[in-house]
């Protein structure tokens, strides 16, 4: 009779500058989980100018990466990521060093992944009202805004897609591809998501610092304006025919409308006197627009091409990593 296989989880903290609170945050991980055989801890330091290193060491870190210089969340997250999967990882979940999340509700996080319900898990602080009560208003809009965004990019309907509380199977680890480096919170959705994969949210709990700003993330307004930068650039790869084709269509319209009307007046009246500079306004809107489609045509092609190349390198590492949940 076949051995069964062990699960093991691997638990990454992407850290900044964070020596006051990844000691607690390592210490408090559990290392016995029901469904995980086998429970480690991954850090992946961001450049930090303090002692995070030395601190998560004496917490009890089973593996520590640093980056020479800071990279960014996205890239680090990433870089965890990779590591993650090479050391073997069944499930990884991605938990922050500031101490705001909860690490004993690591085993609420994966179980829908354990019971074969979902390929990635995410906290969610929207599912109940309760628990965003100590959260400021203005991270409250910024959060709802950007969730309606990218619940109309996906077509589902997500609560919360900025909360780095998550758990990812090996099947979503290994077809994960994000290349923003400022954060990677929105465009894992939209990722996994266009791949098909199966995303679920279950309602936990923050805690939030009034005297303590995010040394992740940086000022609201920058994280706000780097985020859709990024979003966009999700939707430009996943999405072209969307990201190219509508304003495409739009731009071809209204120049075509308005040739239309200055095409009329000159039948009419025999004359494009006034409506000359309009005529040639639209002769430009039509021009744009069917460039705009041919580029629309040709970032779909990529998008193929990118998918192929995707679907490669995802059985690359099938085969050299193995299966997993």
């Amino acid at each position: 009779m076949p051995q069964k296989k062990k699960v093991k989880l691997i638990v990454q903290i992407p850290a900044y500058n964070e020596e006051a609170h990844i000691g607690k945050v390592i210490k408090e991980i559990p290392r016995e989980i029901e469904g995980i055989d086998e429970v480690e801890v991954l850090v992946i330091d961001d450049g930090s100018s303090d002692n995070t290193i030395e601190e998560a060491k004496k917490a009890g870190a089973d593996y520590i990466v640093r980056n020479i210089d800071n990279q960014g969340l996205g890239k680090t997250f990433k870089n965890g990521i990779d590591h993650a999967i090479e050391l073997g990882a069944d499930i990884i979940v991605n938990i922050d060093a500031d101490g705001q999340f909860n690490s004993k509700d690591i085993s609420k996080l994966i179980k829908p992944i354990l019971d074969k319900e979902a390929n990635m898990v995410t906290c969610s602080r929207f599912l109940k009202p309760e628990m965003t009560r100590n959260m400021p208003w203005i991270k409250k809009w910024g959060n709802r805004r950007f969730t309606k965004l990218v619940n109309k990019l996906t077509g589902q309907k997500f609560t919360d897609t900025q909360c780095g509380f998550r758990a990812y199977s090996k099947e979503a680890a290994m077809r994960l591809n994000v290349t923003g480096s400022f954060t990677y919170t929105q465009e894992v959705f939209l990722d996994l998501a266009e791949k098909g994969l199966k995303i679920k949210e279950i309602p936990l709990e923050v805690n939030y610092f009034k005297d303590r700003k995010s040394v992740v993330s940086g000022k609201l307004m920058r994280y706000g304006f780097k985020s859709f930068g990024i979003i966009a650039r999700a939707t430009r790869d996943t999405q072209p025919m969307t990201f190219f084709g509508l304003p495409a269509m739009i731009i071809f319209i209204l120049g075509f409308i308005g040739g239309a009307y200055s095409f009329g007046y000159w039948l009419f009246t025999s004359t494009t006197t006034p409506v000359r500079t309009l005529l040639w306004i639209s002769i430009f809107f039509v021009t744009s627009g069917i460039a705009l489609g041919i580029l629309a045509l040709v970032a779909d092609m990529l998008k193929r091409v990118n998918k192929n190349l995707e679907e490669i390198l995802y059985k690359l590492k099938k085969k050299e990593f193995g299966n997993g949940h």
